[in-house]
């Protein structure tokens, strides 16, 4: 199967290993599914040929021999309805990835990226220190919940699969914030699926056309 998967060729430096691409990188990895990175710089963003691949212009952007698709979330849960390495067999199973897989995107994700934005992109405005509280008290609530159902399992169900990556990847942006260390388990999950073979490779694959195209100092 001839994969193909759209990535940036290069990006600053505050956004290199969190691009979105990543996700669907890992999930390769663990699938064990080799692939091809189409990778595009501001012009090819901007392009027709681009934007019939990718509507908005972002990445990943996803072809095989059989589909075209974007949206990381929908592009994992594809590779993973394909993959038992990513989701078991049975319906049950199967069925329950994909409501962790929405759930990392709709329950949690909204609520990390809230407080993503105000510490990266407006740190020091006036409005974002009144703001940020109400934020954070919000994203806490859902992550209280998660460690509730987490316990102390190592993985969301019985197993590590695609929810568990979507979940990982979501939670991994608020490391540098210290709001997982509130959550011992919820911190611990996250190295622990980070420290998989897979995401490493994936991480790498993503980092080295970074460092290839680096702009000169």
């Amino acid at each position: 199967m001839n994969i193909h998967v759209s990535a940036f060729k290069w990006v600053p430096p505050f956004a290199q290993g969190y691009v979105r691409d990543l996700r669907v990188r890992w999930a390769l990895e663990e699938a064990g599914l080799p692939y091809e990175a189409t990778l595009i710089d501001p012009k090819i963003q901007a392009s027709s040929d681009y934007r019939e691949w990718q509507p908005f212009g972002q990445v990943p952007a996803y072809r095989d021999d059989a589909v075209e698709i974007f949206e990381s979330g929908a592009i994992v849960l594809h590779i993973a309805m394909r993959s038992e390495a990513l989701a078991p067999a049975d319906e049950a199973g199967r069925a329950r990835v994909m409501t962790w897989v929405i759930a990392a995107l709709n329950s949690v994700e909204p609520h990390v990226q809230n407080l993503v934005q105000l510490d990266v992109f407006h740190a020091g405005e006036a409005w974002t220190e009144e703001r940020r509280p109400q934020a954070e008290a919000m994203l806490c609530k859902r992550l209280a919940a998660l460690s509730v159902w987490l316990g102390e399992r190592e993985y969301l169900e019985d197993r590590f699969t695609a929810g568990d990556l979507m979940m990982a990847m979501v939670l991994r942006e608020l490391v540098e914030t210290g709001l997982l260390e509130r959550y011992a388990n919820l911190g611990a999950y996250v190295r622990r699926c980070t420290e998989r073979p897979a995401f490493k490779r994936a991480l790498e694959a993503q980092l080295q056309p970074f460092r290839e195209n680096a702009p000169a100092a």
